[in-house]
């Protein structure tokens, strides 16, 4: 944390709000350009130290088992492994990359600040924080993600419930769960790991909304773009951004093949409700449970910016330039880590693309 006073506002030409794949990308980018850390641009960043969020990932979360982690620009993830093992604990080896990468290119980041609220005075955006430091700029790049924003789905009866309901965010390990019966809600990548995980030690009910696509074959670069920009085409007519993965499926690897053959992989459609101690579903049938862990998701942590932000009738946003980074009807707000660029395949790009851009329209 660099020493910075309270109330006092600092001034600055560009915030970047966020210093994980998105916002160390953009600041890769305006430095490139000839930008100044501080007087012509700051980072601010939420969390303690280097990593994003994949810092407070579970430990047995790999790079085997996570959609492939895309190189920052100008030093790749590879130079930076101190092992030779083939598969690495993600929350340790991405943040220290990212660390390694602050450091090589001299990105001073502001930690641990979270912006609290962005609103327009003079023309310029004011930049509250909860650490009372404050800062007003001319453009924003937001890369805050998606992490401090997961998601829970209302369902009749959730409060009743005796037993715990947790997110995919609280997952650390699956001893935890030992003894317990935990039903594991949700058709995504998350779901599926914790699911095996869990079914290991302890028993488990799966049940998801839509039956889970699983798609046989590699997920190569190509089926990634793809992905992109199906998420790409809905920001541009403003509608709220589906998730990269929604959109690719499920890849079969080994260990969801060997899921199958353990029996954990006989999925139920979505209950109707939840009861004092488990679930109930529209034709009657119970099921007790100690644990509802919900792998539902995460929605854009965007809840800072709501006073600045132009938002449609359906509450997404239209978003416009090269890769749909910028916010149409503020062209000085940059979203990067949001919708096409939620992925790390589309945050690099999206970076360089919003730094670019954002240039360009302050210049005008």
């Amino acid at each position: 944390m660099f020493a910075m006073a309270k109330n006092l506002r600092y001034k600055t030409k560009i915030a970047v709000i966020g210093a994980g794949q998105a916002g160390l990308s953009a600041a890769y980018h305006l430095k490139k350009a000839g930008m100044e850390i501080g007087r012509d641009f700051i980072i601010l960043d939420e969390a303690p130290l280097p990593g994003g969020a994949w810092q407070f990932r579970w430990p047995s979360l790999t790079l085997s088992t996570v959609n492939k982690i895309h190189d920052l620009p100008g030093m790749s993830f590879e130079e930076t492994l101190v092992t030779d093992e083939t598969a690495v604990r993600a929350n340790v080896s991405v943040p220290h990359y990212y660390d390694l990468y602050e450091k090589k290119f001299s990105l001073q980041v502001y930690r641990p600040l979270k912006v609290e609220k962005v609103f327009l005075r003079e023309n310029r955006f004011y930049i509250d924080t909860t650490q009372e430091v404050l800062f007003s700029a001319l453009g924003i790049i937001n890369a805050t993600g998606t992490w401090e924003s997961p998601y829970i789905p209302e369902y009749p009866g959730a409060a009743l419930f005796q037993g715990e309901q947790l997110h995919t965010k609280d997952f650390k390990t699956a001893d935890y769960f030992q003894g317990k019966h935990v039903i594991v809600v949700g058709a995504g990548i998350s779901a599926i790991q914790l699911l095996d995980q869990i079914s290991k030690v302890t028993t488990t009910t799966w049940v998801t909304r839509r039956p889970p696509d699983f798609k046989v074959g590699p997920f190569d670069d190509m089926a990634g773009h793809h992905a992109v920009a199906l998420v790409e085409a809905r920001v541009r007519q403003g509608l709220p951004p589906l998730s990269v993965v929604s959109v690719t499926g499920l890849p079969v690897t080994p260990a969801i093949k060997e899921m199958d053959r353990r029996g954990v992989l006989k999925r139920l459609p979505m209950f109707s409700e939840i009861t004092k101690d488990g679930v109930k579903w529209e034709d009657g049938r119970t099921e007790r449970a100690d644990v509802i862990l919900w792998n539902t998701g995460f929605r854009s942590a965007l809840a800072h910016l709501d006073p600045v932000l132009p938002k449609e009738e359906n509450g997404g946003i239209r978003m416009t330039g090269r890769l749909a980074t910028m916010v149409a009807k503020e062209p000085r707000i940059h979203l990067v880590g949001y919708g096409p660029s939620a992925s790390t395949i589309g945050a690099n790009r999206a970076g360089g693309a919003a730094a670019r851009e954002l240039l360009k329209t302050l210049d005008e």
